[in-house]
């Protein structure tokens, strides 16, 4: 974890592989909110690594929901029938659909906003529907950092 106090997420509208729109972070629809956030297609291996502390944290704190958040630059936009079909031909579970929400966004803002310095990896951060960031990690999963994740989902 460094430096959360310092982040927010920021207001920003995107939709989820069913077609709702979400307007982030205030439709986060949990307390606490564990968030994957993606830049690149190949990186879904580094979100799927995550998948015990996820089913874990599903299982153990119902006051904790999931999202993925595959962010693309604005410039993609014209190809987002394209590219969000593809995902949902891929992803055929729909509470996965639903908890899949894709942002066409100028990043260069929106990273800033999160302490985001580098694109090359995924970013994982705890959300409260206010935008408070209250933990993040970075990269693949490392079952070191599921004590500290533990920590701010405890009731």
């Amino acid at each position: 974890m460094n430096d959360t106090a310092l982040h927010r997420f920021p207001n920003v509208v995107g939709k989820n592989l069913a077609g709702k729109v979400f307007r982030l972070p205030a439709d986060f629809e949990a307390p606490l909110n564990l968030v994957f956030i993606a830049f690149q297609r190949r990186q879904q291996d580094d979100v799927d690594s995550w998948k015990p502390l996820v089913e874990n944290v599903a299982r153990r704190f119902p006051q904790v929901r999931v999202y993925e958040i595959p962010t693309l630059s604005r410039s993609y936009t014209l190809f987002r029938g394209f590219i969000d079909g593809g995902m949902r031909a891929g992803i055929p579970d729909p509470s996965t659909r639903a908890a899949t929400i894709t942002l066409y966004i100028d990043k260069g803002p929106y990273d800033e906003s999160l302490g985001i310095t580098s694109e090359d990896e995924i970013t994982v951060m705890l959300v409260r529907p206010s935008g408070e960031i209250i933990w993040r990690a970075t990269g693949r999963y490392d079952p070191a950092r599921t004590p500290s994740l533990d920590r701010y989902v405890t009731p």
